[in-house]
């Protein structure tokens, strides 16, 4: 186990919004980490985060590289007529892919039900062992099925930081 090497994979923004809309609270990615690597042996941890244009931004950013994230920033697009999209999930599928030779198991920290297909090729093709870490109130059934086991982040209020305001 304590051999076992591991490539944590974390979807910001899903992991943000879900801590806000359940607990209208923070997440706290340095307990999430920690618990996603067990004592094993860390390979890489990438946090992928869009650039929003929001206050604190950048200190956060920083804050996730002193945990011992590697972060990845893409800016939010926004189109004509107001739309807004920024996601990363082919940038953290295509990071997850090219990683998983190196890696034992793969931590996947989202809920988005999008990874589905990743998940099961990381498995079948590539012979990874894929652990999702999420809030289980807002992650998707499919992708807890999908993965070889699931850490609900809603059980233990560690992953909880103070209350937003």
């Amino acid at each position: 186990m304590k051999e076992q090497r591991v490539g944590v994979f974390v979807d910001v923004q899903n992991l943000y919004y879900s801590a806000r809309a359940l607990y209208n609270s923070k997440v706290n990615f340095k307990e999430i980490l920690k618990d996603a690597v067990k004592g094993r042996k860390l390979i890489r941890a990438i946090a992928y985060a869009v650039k929003a244009g929001e206050k604190d931004e950048d200190t956060f950013y920083k804050a996730l590289e002193n945990i011992g994230f590697e972060v990845r920033l893409k800016e939010l697009q926004v189109f004509y007529g107001g739309a807004k999209k920024a996601d990363w999930d082919i940038g953290i599928a295509m990071d997850a892919i090219e990683q998983a030779p190196k890696l034992d198991t793969i931590v996947l920290i989202s809920g988005d039900g999008d990874f589905v297909p990743l998940v099961e090729h990381l498995k079948r093709a590539l012979g990874c062992r894929v652990e999702v870490m999420a809030f289980g109130k807002s992650t998707s059934s499919k992708l807890l099925d999908a993965a070889d086991q699931c850490i609900d982040l809603d059980e233990n209020k560690k992953y909880i930081l103070q209350k937003r305001f």
